[in-house]
């Protein structure tokens, strides 16, 4: 069984749905767990008590991702608590539509800003703590948009793209440092971001995945745990895909 007992993780847009899951999993499994979100101080607020009704330890944090100053204030505050931080768990993100037709460009630099930005934000505040401590996880939570493209959320899938890339990147540049880097890339997923497209397209999109249903966030979160456990101590720079079968590729 994993166990997270001594670690402390970060989980950007930990608030709902993936982020949520992977906290509240991650908490049971005996971590301390920080959560940031960035307008929804009630919804934060939730998720840390009922993680703590459980037994466990949580913290929430407000912070933009995509302004690197917030950041290194989040961070420092995090790192001044709890003297360390092992596992980074970028998640937050937006999905904004953009037809390359009418482009929207303040959707494609909003789109840019929180999904790549602040993942690359949050990695630069974090990585000097971790290379510090000989060690860390990072998780990216990317996309299947961002390996096959999204007919009018171009941006979404150019951020998640830009994602995979970074991480592939880290991964080899920070294995020395024993700072394993990989990514997670979701399917359809049951959130609050895709239940209105789930709902008023539920037949075109599920006739799309082989398992003809989209996830749980639960089931993308255990994936993200299993990349910071013991059992993937030997993995980095990989995309663990949870899509259920609408994407092969190797």
């Amino acid at each position: 069984m994993m166990d997270f007992s001594g670690k402390v993780a970060l989980i950007t847009g930990g608030s709902r749905g993936i982020g949520k899951a992977t906290a509240i999993l991650f908490a049971r499994l005996g971590g301390t767990v920080v959560i940031n979100y960035l307008n929804n101080a009630s919804a934060g607020k939730q998720v840390v008590e009922e993680i703590e009704s459980a037994g466990g330890k949580a913290m929430s944090l407000a912070c933009n991702v995509s302004d690197l100053e917030q950041v290194t204030k989040m961070v420092d505050m995090i790192l001044k608590q709890f003297d360390r931080i092992d596992i980074l768990v970028n998640n937050a993100g937006v999905w904004l539509p953009s037809s390359i037709r009418q482009f929207d460009f303040a959707a494609y630099e909003r789109t840019l800003a929180v999904n790549l930005t602040g993942c690359v934000n949050c990695c630069t505040a974090v990585v000097p703590g971790m290379i510090e401590q000989r060690g860390g996880r990072i998780i990216n939570v990317a996309s299947t948009a961002g390996q096959r493209g999204e007919a009018g959320y171009s941006p979404y899938a150019a951020s998640k793209g830009a994602i995979i890339s970074f991480t592939k990147s880290l991964a080899a540049e920070l294995a020395a440092e024993n700072i394993l880097v990989n990514c997670v890339a979701p399917g359809w997923v049951h959130t609050d971001m895709s239940k209105n497209a789930i709902q008023s397209e539920g037949e075109k999109i599920l006739s799309t995945v082989p398992l003809r249903r989209a996830a749980t966030p639960e089931e993308i979160a255990y994936p993200i745990l299993f990349l910071a456990s013991e059992g993937a101590s030997y993995i980095t720079g990989e995309i663990f895909n949870v899509n259920g079968g609408s994407v092969l590729c190797g």
